[in-house]
């Protein structure tokens, strides 16, 4: 997986990137993502996020990296660890994955191209062939 994912990386022009030694359990991090969704910084902590596990190398289970994470995403950082155990976060991130398993997603990520699936880190042409065998025409 890990040489996949460089792989992929450098198709892409990516550099800097730092695979992880094990694969962090994101529940958390994923319940805090639906928290500053309702925050309106969804995307900010996303990035924040992102940056801190591929290139810092950063442990996403840690709540004290996930409140700093949502700081530098300009949310407040004692409102984030209330937030990772609320039952109302958890309850999205539940049933989204229970939407996601039953549209047929078996990774992350996952993208629908019309009705063809791209699951995992994939390179440029994988998106292109599920565009065309869900009907796309190549534009002149």
């Amino acid at each position: 997986m890990m040489a996949h994912a460089e792989q992929v990386a450098r198709s892409f022009g990516v550099t800097g990137i730092r695979i992880p030694e094990r694969l962090n359990n994101t529940r958390r991090a994923l319940v805090l993502a639906e928290w500053a969704r309702s925050q309106g910084k969804l995307l900010e902590f996303r990035d924040a996020a992102m940056e801190a596990y591929w290139r810092r190398g950063e442990d996403l289970e840690d709540t004290e990296v996930l409140a700093r994470l949502a700081e530098q995403a300009g949310l407040p950082a004692e409102q984030a660890r209330a937030a990772m155990d609320a039952p109302e976060y958890q309850a999205r991130v539940d049933t989204l994955s229970a939407e996601g398993r039953a549209a047929g997603v078996s990774g992350i990520p996952t993208v629908f191209i019309g009705n063809v699936r791209v699951v995992g880190c994939q390179p440029y042409e994988a998106f292109a062939e599920a565009a065309r065998r869900a009907g796309a025409r190549r534009r002149t």
